[in-house]
């Protein structure tokens, strides 16, 4: 190419070069402006109230005994330990259903056949099996006559009393009440101290709902002719919490 064609051809690239440029400002002149803004959250607002929480216990006396009756045979051979415990066990569930005592509120809490090792803790020396029965006694006022029987002529080897409610929620709700009127007197003195008025309650959650039995009476096969198990009382607790509005 000769010298004047490269100059030529240089002018004219140049001269694309810019037109284009001046275009693209053109264009950009002629957009709309964008505005970025940062997005923002809006926090809720806490409303103003007074949280605080009661706690009651009302005594009720026990109606409902849970006796738990046990028998045991310890034989050389897994099925002679199991055939003396079912002989053992046929007398036991006999005498409790004697006392009056209906199938439904009778249940097994356990039964278990192995071996019995030595000392060192590798040779068998025999075989155990024991039984373990749970029986619901509703005169709770008679509970020790029970066991005397259970026994002495049910051949009971270990057993065991308790005592509880057999529906603990009416004595539950009454607690619950008298833990709530304790969170709302509390509440009140807070709102006076801090000269606000209470308002009506927001939230109620109950925290804790337990109930204390008396004692549990565990005995061995010599029991006495005559047993004595006092019923005594037991607690029923509720606590709750409480939000109060501020009126």
């Amino acid at each position: 190419m000769s010298s004047s064609l490269r100059v030529v051809a240089l002018s004219v690239a140049l001269c694309i070069v810019a037109t284009v440029a001046v275009a693209a400002i053109v264009i950009a002149s002629n957009r709309p402006a964008v505005l970025v803004t940062a997005a923002t959250t809006t926090s809720s607002t806490i409303g103003a109230g007074i949280l605080t929480s009661g706690q009651a216990s009302v005594s009720k006396k026990p109606d409902l005994a849970m006796v738990s009756a046990g028998v045991q045979s310890q034989a050389g051979t897994a099925v002679a330990a199991q055939t003396d415990l079912a002989g053992k066990t046929n007398k036991l569930v006999t005498r409790i259903k004697s006392l009056g005592v209906p199938d439904k509120d009778l249940s097994t809490a356990g039964y278990w056949v192995g071996p019995v090792y030595a000392p060192a803790g590798e040779t068998i020396t025999a075989y155990r099996a024991s039984l373990q029965l749970v029986a619901k006694w509703h005169n709770v006022d008679t509970a020790g006559k029970a066991v005397d029987a259970i026994v002495q002529e049910g051949g009971a080897t270990n057993i065991s009393v308790s005592f509880g409610l057999e529906d603990s929620k009416p004595a539950q709700a009454e607690a619950r009440a008298l833990a709530i009127a304790d969170a709302r007197s509390r509440a009140q003195a807070m709102a006076s101290a801090a000269g606000v008025r209470l308002g009506q309650v927001i939230r109620v959650s109950d925290l804790v709902a337990a109930v204390q039995p008396p004692y549990r009476y565990d005995a061995g096969a010599a029991v006495a002719p005559t047993t004595q198990i006092p019923v005594g009382q037991m607690d029923v607790q509720v606590t709750v919490e409480v939000d109060f509005a501020i009126g």
